[in-house]
C-alpha cells in the first residue's frame, strides 16, 4: 500500500505553492522510520494528542481561577478552538491543515498551574528565566515519555515556540496559528467575562464593535474572514489595516478590563506566591522530584530549570494538594 504517498502526493497537486509539504519536512531532531499511513505532520497531531501534557491541559487556567461553572474555558478547551479557527482558515488558504493543527494542540504544553500566574512567578523566580512557548517545545523534545521527548518535526516545534506576537514562525501554517490564538481568547475570555457579570456586550467602545462586530460570534467571524480574503494566494499571512487596529483595540480594551481586573484576578497573588513557594522548597528538596527529572539533573541539566520543569507541568489541583501536603499540618489521625 501507497497510502503515504498517495496522501503527500495530493498534498502536491491541491496544496497551495505557499503551504509546507509534509514530504519536505525538515525533519526530526532525531532520524525514525516514516509511518505507512500517516503522513509526519498528522503523526506529530496523533502524539500530541495521546500525550500526559496534553491530558493536564484540562485542569489548567486559562483566565479565571479555579471558577464555579462547567462552562468557563480551560487552557484545553482553549487549545481546542485555536485549533479549531487555525483549521479552518488553514483550509480555505489551501495550507498544510494537519501541520497548523499540530501546532495548535501543541502549543500550550508548557504552560504552568493558574495561567499566566505562574508563568510570572517561575519568570520572576528562576535565573534562566520562564517562557511558557520555549517550555512547550522543551516539553515535546525532553520531557514527555519519561524523558524520551516525542520527536516532533522542525515546523511543528518552530509553530509551537514562535506563536506569541513578538516572534514569527518559519511556515505560514504557524503563522495562522499565531493569529488563531489571538482570535480564539479574545473571544472565549469575552465570553467567559460576560458570563462572570464582569463585561457586557455593550461595554465595547463603538468604534471597535462598529468595525469588527457587537458579539462575540460576529467578531470572530469578521477575523477569520478577514485573514482568508486579504491572504489568500499569497506568501504571507495577514489582516487588513482596518481589521488588525479594531483587533489590537479589542485585545487592548481586554487587557484593561479583564487581564487586569482586580476582580477576576483577585486571587492571583496567592497563587504567585503558591509557585514560588514550591520552588524554593524544590530546590531544597531535590530527592523529592519525581525520578525521571532526577535522571535529568544526572544528564546535566540545571537544577533550576528541571524544578521549573516539574512545578510548570502540574495542573492547578496538583499544585494547590502538593503545597497542602507539603506545608498544611494535618489532623492528628489514630493509626
Amino acid at each position: 500500500m501507497q497510502i503515504r504517498q498517495n496522501l503527500e502526493q495530493w498534498e502536491r497537486d491541491y496544496l497551495s505553492p505557499y503551504a509546507c509539504l509534509s514530504a519536505e519536512s525538515k525533519g526530526r531532531l532525531r532520524e525514525e522510520a516514516q509511518c505507512d499511513i500517516r503522513p509526519v505532520f498528522q503523526r506529530d497531531r496523533d502524539r500530541i494528542i495521546h500525550s500526559k501534557s496534553f491530558r493536564r491541559l484540562k485542569d489548567k487556567t486559562q483566565v479565571f481561577l479555579t471558577p464555579e461553572g462547567d462552562h468557563y474555558r480551560t487552557r484545553l478547551t482553549h487549545t481546542l478552538e485555536v485549533s479549531q479557527t487555525a483549521r479552518t482558515i488553514a483550509k480555505a488558504l489551501r495550507l498544510n491543515e494537519d501541520l497548523a493543527e499540530a501546532i495548535a494542540l501543541g502549543h500550550d504544553l508548557g504552560h504552568t498551574p493558574f495561567g499566566h500566574a505562574g508563568d510570572r512567578a517561575l519568570n520572576d523566580i528562576c535565573p534562566f528565566g520562564f517562557h511558557h512557548n520555549e517550555q512547550s517545545v522543551r516539553t515535546v523534545d525532553i520531557l514527555e515519555k519519561d524523558s524520551q521527548g516525542l520527536n516532533l518535526t522542525y515546523e511543528v516545534r518552530d509553530g509551537m515556540k514562535n506563536h506569541q506576537m513578538s516572534t514569527m514562525p518559519c511556515t505560514l501554517e504557524g503563522a495562522v496559528v499565531r493569529l488563531s490564538d489571538k482570535i480564539a481568547y479574545i473571544h472565549h475570555d469575552m465570553d467567559d467575562a460576560i458570563r462572570a457579570g464582569i463585561l457586557r456586550e455593550t461595554d465595547v467602545p463603538s468604534e471597535i464593535s462598529s468595525v469588527i462586530g457587537h458579539t462575540c460570534t460576529e467578531r470572530m467571524d469578521t477575523f477569520i474572514h478577514d485573514i482568508v480574503a486579504t491572504s489568500y494566494d499569497k506568501d504571507h499571512i495577514t489582516m487588513s489595516p482596518g481589521i488588525e487596529k479594531a483587533m489590537a483595540d479589542m485585545r487592548a480594551f481586554m487587557f484593561e478590563r479583564v487581564y487586569t481586573n482586580p476582580v477576576a484576578k483577585s486571587e492571583e497573588g496567592k497563587a504567585e506566591s503558591l509557585v514560588k513557594t514550591l520552588y524554593t522548597y524544590y530546590m531544597e528538596h531535590v530527592d523529592k522530584l519525581p525520578e525521571d527529572l532526577q535522571r535529568l539533573l544526572s544528564k546535566g541539566e540545571p537544577l533550576e530549570k528541571v524544578v521549573c520543569d516539574h512545578i510548570s507541568s502540574m495542573t492547578d489541583r496538583f499544585a494547590t494538594a502538593r503545597y497542602e501536603e507539603i506545608f498544611i499540618p494535618m489532623g492528628w489521625q489514630k493509626i
